[in-house]
């Protein structure tokens, strides 16, 4: 949220962070309890480990009644790395090793378990993959540094989560969802049309991105830093040859890191939720530290009614190119749209912003939206008025 964990609060912005983050934490606990770690040990024969070497990771509720035999499959956020060096820096922590996990977590929003919150998916099979690679589940590279000892297979862990998964009774589910937030919203969008072609073709499955379209934008300098970025990322980690097919064949493989190239050519029907402001994009692909040198935009970033004029015509100008790339880069004529004016990241995994006092478009809140979408009980595609439009918004920071 901006606010360093030794932050004290005498900054205002600071208290009420801490308030909405212990509310956020409240809620997950209330409506989900505990869900305990399953560590897929097996999975290292066939070296699908993170990137420490230790065994993936999920946590899952399974389904009853009704639900039994739908699955909704969620991939959990936490941004990349793009060098060795980001690459060793995340290798000892959480988002690097299955062995610095919580070993229990709780369920809420779109995984939540309660009816009168979540009530088209309350009762599926709910799972969480565990984020421990940095490329979003897309990398493998056979050989391991002896110097780091750092494994990058990505695209392993996500096939062997799965195949577990289908073991355990989804090779016959009804209905599926494979969802994410973040990097867990951009793994969905780049393994969509993979994940439905494992499961059985009577199966209505979709795919539901939060807060993972990401752009291929120009920054404040007139640069694209994010291509650099993500250029790294498929380089490091070997994630070419995983990428979708349909975008490698025809445009350079980093660029196919961008979910505007990739869901044009996708099947599978897919919904988006993000922010028109996402806030992790307005802070790396709009204006990144390397575009901001002297820290211009460091208040407007984490606040936007703190932006100057000049910087809130530049916030615009990134909404513009936000649906310009959604306009251009959705193919698919069964795609769902609940883009809000919010300075936000993540809005799917959150009681609050799911189905609490979050955000509306069209007297509609997110999880009614996504529930109508993929029952098919009506569509939805709606876009928002411009920023600061919407009452509504709840301004949270999230990669869960």
């Amino acid at each position: 949220m901006g606010c360093s964990p030794r932050s004290s609060f005498s900054s205002s912005a600071c208290f009420w962070a801490f308030l909405l983050s212990a509310a956020i934490q409240l809620l997950v606990t209330v409506n989900g309890g505990s869900i305990p770690i399953t560590i897929l040990h097996a999975a290292k024969a066939r070296g699908a480990v993170c990137l420490d070497g230790s065994p993936p990771a999920y946590h899952m509720e399974k389904g009853s009644g009704s639900g039994a035999n739908n699955w909704l499959v969620h991939i959990e956020g936490g941004g990349w790395c793009d060098d060795i060096e980001s690459c060793v820096s995340r290798k000892d922590t959480y988002k690097g090793s299955s062995l610095k996990m919580d070993k229990t977590i709780g369920f809420s929003g779109i995984l939540g378990s309660k009816q009168a919150s979540n009530p088209d998916f309350y009762n599926w099979n709910r799972i969480k993959i565990k984020y421990c690679d940095g490329s979003s589940f897309t990398g493998d590279v056979e050989a391991v540094d002896p110097k780091t000892g750092l494994y990058f297979r990505g695209e392993r862990i996500w096939r062997a989560v799965i195949d577990d998964l289908l073991a355990q009774g989804m090779k016959t589910a009804q209905n599926a969802i494979l969802s994410g937030c973040s990097a867990g919203g951009l793994a969905a969008i780049l393994h969509c049309d993979k994940f439905k072609a494992l499961l059985p073709p009577t199966a209505r499955v979709k795919c539901v991105s939060d807060a993972g379209f990401f752009i291929h934008g120009n920054d404040i300098s007139g640069g694209r830093a994010i291509e650099k970025f993500f250029g790294g990322v498929v380089n490091t980690h070997g994630s070419t040859k995983n990428l979708p097919a349909s975008c490698t064949s025809r445009m350079r493989p980093d660029l196919c890191f961008f979910p505007q190239y990739v869901a044009q050519t996708m099947r599978t029907p897919l919904f988006l939720i993000n922010a028109a402001y996402d806030s992790w994009q307005i802070k790396n692909v709009l204006a990144p530290t390397s575009a901001d040198k002297k820290g211009a935009w460091k208040s407007c970033k984490l606040d936007l009614k703190k932006c100057s004029a000049s910087q809130l015509q530049a916030v615009q100008g990134f909404r513009t190119q936000f649906l310009s790339a959604i306009n251009t880069g959705l193919g698919n004529s069964s795609k769902g749209l609940f883009i809000n004016s919010c300075h936000a990241h993540c809005q799917s995994g959150s009681q609050l912003t799911w189905a609490g006092k979050g955000p509306i478009l069209a007297n509609t809140r997110i999880g009614k939206a996504v529930g109508d979408w993929f029952n098919e009980r009506s569509s939805f595609e709606k876009i928002d008025c411009p920023y600061p439009c919407n009452p509504t918004c709840v301004n949270i920071d999230s990669e869960s």
